[in-house]
């Protein structure tokens, strides 16, 4: 794995004048050698924050899909079929499975909107609160010790490029 101590050090640059550079903050990284670096933090980051999750879903026989949508559900409790969706970027096919085997494991629960008996709203049942706070108290410890090893500037930096990634 890459030395990555020195990232911003040794890849970045303060913003210049030349077209490519960012208007705010550190200029996008120029050479091969800095984007492979960047693709690897990256890469071995996320593997890390989602590995004991991963580990904890496969023991009910779940996967990753299945984590996104319970992050979901915690996030907007009471959200529609169709709202999540949205979220997730996919289609009713590719969630039906999925949900329904939460449904069926007794972990998410599917009520009628009170305003349209044909809207469905999702929330938890108890065995599903636990499970999403399980997961979550793992990947936020993870997050606090990365954390806890970096300055309020890095971690305010690490925000807005995961927030840039994600269009926002």
């Amino acid at each position: 794995m890459a030395d990555l101590k020195n990232f911003p050090e040794k890849f970045l640059t303060a913003h210049s004048d030349d077209q490519h550079s960012s208007q705010h903050g550190w200029q996008a990284i120029k050479n091969p050698t800095a984007q492979q670096a960047a693709m690897e933090a990256f890469f071995f980051g996320y593997q890390a924050f989602t590995a004991k999750p991963d580990e904890m879903l496969a023991r009910r026989g779940l996967s990753r899909v299945h984590h996104r949508i319970l992050f979901f559900i915690a996030k907007y409790p009471g959200l529609s079929i169709k709202e999540l969706l949205g979220y997730l970027g996919v289609s009713k096919q590719a969630l039906n499975t999925p949900l329904r085997q939460l449904l069926e494991m007794n972990l998410v629960q599917s009520l009628a909107a009170e305003d349209d008996k044909r809207k469905r709203l999702l929330g938890f049942t108890s065995e599903g609160a636990k499970l999403e706070l399980a997961l979550r108290r793992e990947q936020a410890r993870l997050l606090q010790r990365a954390f806890s090893e970096v300055d309020e500037e890095a971690v305010q930096g690490w925000l807005k490029v995961n927030q840039a990634l994600a269009g926002r």
